[in-house]
């Protein structure tokens, strides 16, 4: 039981770490999108590297933002089907779902194996920077997804509902235990 608690406690911290960057990312993105529109409207100017910096606060944000309300069970999901079905059924479709997002983060992160080797030694057109930081989130949040897939099979195979997430459901933020 102390296991499984301090399990939870973590995924739930990394789940409330994946919201504040998300909504820093969200932000720094708003503020850069403002400043090209002033820059390019009042002066004349356009801003490559704002340009950059936007687009990988938006790679960020759904890479990190996804794992973090998947933690939470706050993505938007069709859930007719297994809400007819009910029992035995959904808890099958369920794992299924899981295990079909377990495959996907396999993949994602085999794709980043083979590919960031040869793009990392690359660096961006604007901001300089290599490759590897520029996709730091997206392999970052691959990983916090399938650590997340993970709890909830491990859950599923316990026999809890996977419904419960690791996070309190009425509190926005959440409570750690």
């Amino acid at each position: 039981m102390a296991n499984e608690r301090q399990s939870r406690t973590i995924l739930a911290r990394l789940s409330l770490v994946g919201i504040w960057l998300a909504m820093a990312l969200l932000a720094l993105m708003a503020g850069l999108v403002v400043l090209q529109v002033a820059a390019r409207n009042l002066a004349d100017l356009g801003l490559p590297w704002a340009d950059e910096l936007a687009r990988f606060s938006c790679i960020g944000l759904v890479f990190v933002g996804i794992p973090a309300l998947a933690g939470r069970q706050a993505l938007v999901a069709v859930t007719i089907l297994p809400d007819m079905l009910g029992g035995r059924a959904k808890t099958g479709l369920i794992l299924i779902s899981d295990l079909a997002t377990l495959a996907f983060c396999g993949l994602l992160l085999w794709g980043f194996a083979q590919f960031l080797p040869r793009a990392g030694k690359f660096l961006t057109p604007a901001l300089q920077l290599p490759n590897y930081f520029y996709y730091s989130l997206a392999l970052l949040g691959s990983v916090f997804l399938g650590l997340v897939t993970l709890y909830r099979l491990a859950n599923l195979l316990r026999g809890r509902t996977p419904s419960a997430g690791f996070a309190d459901s009425t509190d926005p933020i959440g409570q750690i235990e």
